[in-house]
């Protein structure tokens, strides 16, 4: 008899530290909230100064407390030069997928104006299709031409905890909160008709957007039909 995990494995691989928390920071969260097992592997420390990046892996790992992440893991390819170092990335992708087989994955949207961004996209994209059932892209301020197709509206208790783990990457003084939190209020109402929108509940707050590359249903067990 077939077996459906009621707690899922959810491994998001990003390029760079915040990558994750800004893109879908809120949806980590509620994955969290809902018993699965989430991971984040970042393929750069993003090094700033002479510190080898040990300070963004520090900020990372304070986050991750904040959402709940169960495990966060890193490489050491170099920022910037990620279209250097594919055979590095996918070495290293093969290794983070063997530790736990995910159910689920997350990862960059592959068309990015941002080099290294559009290498993780389309490396993880490989490496998913292969060894994940199912794939999602999250939108990251980079992205181009997604035309997104799985919308999570978020609540205020789990924008809260997005904004407090954004707030741990204080080496990255781009990270303006007013607007992105401006962003995500207003992320869905480009895409879904207003006549949806207010059919939302009241404690609706903000949204965050993904396309979905792949989802694969199984029929539900004989067993388990009234």
């Amino acid at each position: 008899m077939t077996t459906y995990p009621a707690v899922r494995s959810v491994l998001i691989v990003v390029a760079h530290p915040d990558d994750a928390e800004l893109a879908m920071g809120m949806r980590i969260h509620d994955h969290v909230l809902s018993g699965d097992r989430v991971r984040v592997h970042c393929l750069s420390a993003g090094p700033t100064g002479g510190d080898n990046g040990a300070a963004r892996r520090d900020e990372c790992l304070t986050a991750a407390k904040i959402l709940g992440v169960s495990d966060y893991t890193f490489s050491s390819i170099p920022d910037t030069r990620f279209t250097d170092h594919r055979g590095a990335i996918n070495g290293a992708l093969f290794d983070t997928f063997a530790t736990e087989r995910p159910d689920l994955v997350y990862t960059h949207y592959p068309d990015d104006q941002h080099l290294d961004h559009a290498v993780a996209g389309e490396e993880a994209t490989t490496v998913a299709m292969r060894e994940a059932a199912d794939l999602i892209h999250f939108r990251s301020p980079y992205s181009r031409n997604l035309e997104p197709n799985l919308y999570f509206v978020g609540t205020p208790e789990l924008l809260a905890a997005k904004r407090a783990a954004l707030a741990c990457f204080a080496s990255q003084q781009q990270l303006d909160m007013t607007v992105f939190d401006g962003l995500t209020t207003l992320a869905y109402r480009q895409h879904v008709h207003h006549r949806v929108v207010e059919r939302f509940p009241a404690n609706a707050n903000g949204a965050e957007m993904f396309h979905t590359a792949r989802q694969i249903v199984h029929a539900t067990p004989a067993a388990d039909l009234p």
